[in-house]
Order: structure tokens, then C-alpha cells, then sequence
């Protein structure tokens, strides 16, 4: 399997960068990640740090060398994600839970599927054309799905994320065949909310290498917000036909690595827990909210 990859972050105009992003592979598969941990919560990094290493944890053990299932996968493994940041906050009796976006991709076979739950986006192109991008669980895309000519209100304003009580909600795609040159970004909301989606394919479609066409990309979401720029940060891969690969595209052979750092402890796989056990980690976070209250003075 061979394929190109640049990533890059930048903190913007905020006083930490919450995003995380990554990629792990074995000789015949691929997991490309990336997580934006949520302000207003506390602790995002660690929401967005814990994600990846949940699903780079899941991918190790179950990628040998291929995954059974990538779309099954993807799911299990965002859900995975989802109860170890409930299993965070309620072991530290946290009053809020760390929370995160979530866009991952799986290369195999020739083929790339995809899941995300929040605002953190896809990109699929092809000479140019936008073949697939993510729709955001937000009220401002329902909204625009409804009346697309209506006014654009509460972007920022997620219905699901993970962390968060409740469920996610967990969208997928593939398997879409790729066919060399094809590109895919990975994106966090600081780069396409300021870049427009027919700039990002119009950067992307250049005859430039990720590792050129990325950095334009973040810069010029950096220059576009100002001073006010949310964390910027973007993961692209091109897919590379093993007769027609560039000369740094990869070639991925026997064994597995990662760029995403180990987490201490290996994660539970999605079947190990049921949605008994998530309510019940919610339940004990609301009770450490509770007792938070009663010790409040009056």
C-alpha cells in the first residue's frame, strides 16, 4: 500500500491548540484520524488526545494486517471513544465531560470509508471534483439542507459530539474506489470555516505536493480569520498506484506504526460495553454534579 501524507496544526489566535490529528498503518490498511476537542467543556485536548489513542489502540490490535470490517470498525471505534471519555470524567467525579469532534478514514484494498460525529470534516477529490465531504451534525447545516437560501445561524452549535451524555451520533461512508491522485483532507472547523469548499478543492487539485498544498490551505485559513483564528488543523492523503508513486509516497510494509502516541492503558473494544454501561457512566457523572451543587455555598 503506498500513499503520500502531510499534517499540520497551527494554534490560530486561542491560547492552546485543542485539536489533535494522526495516522497508523499496517501493510495493507491505513487509519487516519483527527479529533478538535470542544470549548466551553473543560479539558478538550485530553477529549481530543484520548479519542485518537482509542482508535489507534482498536486499530492495532484488530488490524492484522487488514480489518475485517472498516466501516464496522470506524463505528465501533468512535463509539469506543466516545465511552472512555464518559469512563475519564466519571473516574476524576468531573462536573462537565471532556468532549470532541471526531473525523477518521480507513485506506484498504483501494478503497477509503469514513465516519465522523461533530463539525470536523471529510474531503474526497478527484482531478478537481469534490467527489464526498462530510455533513456536520450542527444546526447551521440541518438548517441549510432545509433552505439553502435561508440566513446561516448558530454554526457553531453541535446537536452530538463525543463526551457528550447521551448517544453520538455516528455518520459513515464508503467504500468510494480510489484511483490515483485521489485526495483526501481531513479537516478541523478552523480551516473550513474560513475557507470556502470550492477554494480547498481548487488548493488541493494543484499540481503541488500535500506537503506544499497543506500548509497553503492552514495559512490561508490563519490569514482569512485574523487575529480571532480558531485552531487550524489539517491532515491530507493522496493515494499512489504502486506502478505511478511518487517519490515520497510510502510504502508501507510488514508490522505497524503510528504517529499518534500510545495511551497508558489499551482500550475497551465496542463490544466489551453496551449502552447499560453508558448510561450507567452517565448516571455517575450526574450524581458527581450533584454533589458538586450541595457543597456550593449559599
Amino acid at each position: 500500500m503506498k500513499f503520500s501524507v502531510f499534517q499540520l496544526s497551527r494554534k490560530g489566535g486561542r491560547l492552546k491548540n485543542e485539536d489533535r490529528m494522526g495516522y497508523c498503518y499496517t501493510r495493507e490498511a491505513g487509519l487516519f484520524a483527527l479529533a478538535d476537542g470542544m470549548g466551553g467543556h473543560p479539558e478538550g485536548e485530553v477529549a481530543a488526545q484520548l479519542a485518537l489513542q482509542t482508535l489507534a489502540g482498536l486499530f492495532q490490535r484488530e488490524a492484522l494486517p487488514r480489518l475485517a470490517d472498516p466501516q464496522r470498525f470506524l463505528q465501533d471505534a468512535l463509539l469506543a471513544a466516545h465511552q472512555q471519555l464518559l469512563r475519564y470524567a466519571g473516574e476524576r467525579a468531573m462536573t462537565d465531560t471532556p468532549r470532541t469532534t471526531m473525523v477518521a478514514c480507513v485506506l484498504q484494498g483501494r478503497h477509503v470509508y469514513w465516519a465522523h460525529c461533530g463539525d470536523s470534516r471529510l474531503y474526497l477529490l478527484r482531478q478537481g471534483q469534490l467527489l464526498a465531504r462530510t455533513r456536520d451534525h450542527s444546526y447551521a447545516e440541518l438548517q441549510r439542507s432545509l433552505d439553502p437560501a435561508g440566513p446561516k445561524r448558530n454554526r457553531n452549535v453541535l446537536f452530538t459530539c463525543l463526551g457528550s451524555p447521551g448517544r453520538p451520533v455516528l455518520d459513515g461512508g464508503g467504500p468510494q474506489r480510489l484511483w490515483p491522485g485521489d485526495r483526501v483532507l481531513l479537516c478541523s472547523d478552523g480551516l473550513w470555516s474560513s475557507v470556502a469548499d470550492a477554494d480547498i478543492a481548487r488548493v488541493l487539485a494543484s499540481a503541488q505536493p500535500l506537503a506544499d498544498a497543506v500548509p497553503a490551505l492552514v495559512q490561508q485559513a490563519l490569514d482569512a480569520a485574523g487575529a480571532r483564528s480558531d485552531n487550524v488543523t489539517a491532515l491530507a492523503l493522496q493515494w499512489e498506484a504502486p506502478e505511478e508513486a511518487h517519490e515520497d509516497a510510502k510504502d508501507h510494509g510488514v508490522g505497524f506504526s503510528s504517529t499518534i502516541q500510545p495511551a497508558e492503558a489499551p482500550p475497551q473494544a465496542a463490544d466489551e460495553f453496551d449502552d447499560e454501561e453508558i448510561e450507567r457512566s452517565i448516571r455517575e457523572i450526574n450524581e458527581a454534579i450533584r454533589r458538586s451543587a450541595q457543597r456550593r455555598p449559599k
